[in-house]
């Protein structure tokens, strides 16, 4: 019995548990009932150690946080912050995604669209927007007379979520500092949210259905920017009925457009 649990509290040594001291002795003796229960209880009392151990190491892994913010912060060009985001190590975040999303359009037009996160197409292509909610996003530009040259599309997500899910807010929060940056770059003169996740991110406000159609201000930096919530091509294509609602939205960035000029 004595090398057997030599053997076993080597092995808990090695793994780190703090154990007894094991004298040798010179010949096996019978153990007692006693004895035997009380090493018994010894190893018991050692498997709990380990076992707090590993739930504090997964506590302090959790408490740690991905922070982009200083990352963003210091991209000076749209170039550095598509570099940043692509080798920004996002951890299970971007574990599910063939690659980062960053924009597709005219980053000098007065009209900057964001949506929620990119979808399989948009996965595959490496920009926001494609597939049927793409076309059917163009669609709708193309109604009031705008075009991808005329308008400049990003998403709030840069990784597509695993099955299209809804983003967490941990996972909204990692990303945030990027977006921000992302506007504060491109300095557009309207924005356009798409959806909740991008209307929640931006304004505090949830809903897209109560507040669409209702301008809100976005302030990044010195600068306040006029934002138009409005439905998402993807919520459109699940509920048709929803377009002529998205319609009078249109108008409304349209009217907002003539008032510009």
């Amino acid at each position: 019995m004595d090398k057997a649990l030599k053997s076993v509290l080597e092995w808990w040594d090695a793994a780190g548990v703090d154990v007894p001291a094991i004298a040798p002795s010179a010949k096996p003796k019978p153990q007692s009932t006693t004895t035997a229960n009380s090493q018994s209880n010894s190893l018991s009392k050692a498997v709990p150690s380990r076992a707090k151990s590993n739930a504090a190491n997964k506590t302090e892994k959790s408490s740690l946080r991905l922070d982009g913010a200083p990352i963003a912060a210091a991209a000076k060009t749209l170039s550095d912050l598509k570099l940043a985001i692509e080798t920004f190590e996002a951890g299970s975040l971007s574990s599910h995604a063939r690659q980062s999303v960053f924009a597709r359009g005219n980053p000098q037009a007065d009209i900057m669209i964001i949506g929620e996160a990119p979808n399989r197409e948009g996965d595959i292509a490496g920009k926001p927007f494609m597939g049927r909610e793409g076309q059917l996003l163009d669609r709708m530009m193309a109604s009031i007379g705008l075009s991808e040259q005329s308008v400049y599309m990003t998403t709030v997500m840069n990784w597509r979520q695993p099955q299209n899910r809804n983003p967490k807010p941990e996972d909204v929060e990692i990303c945030l500092p990027f977006i921000l940056r992302h506007i504060e770059l491109v300095e557009p003169k309207f924005i356009v949210l798409l959806g909740n996740v991008s209307l929640s991110a931006l304004t505090n406000l949830t809903g897209v259905m109560k507040n669409r159609g209702q301008w809100q201000t976005i302030s990044i930096g010195d600068n306040t920017i006029p934002a138009l919530p409005i439905y998402h091509p993807a919520l459109l294509l699940k509920q048709p009925a929803l377009k002529k609602e998205a319609w009078r939205d249109l108008l409304e960035l349209r009217q907002k457009l003539l008032e510009l000029t």
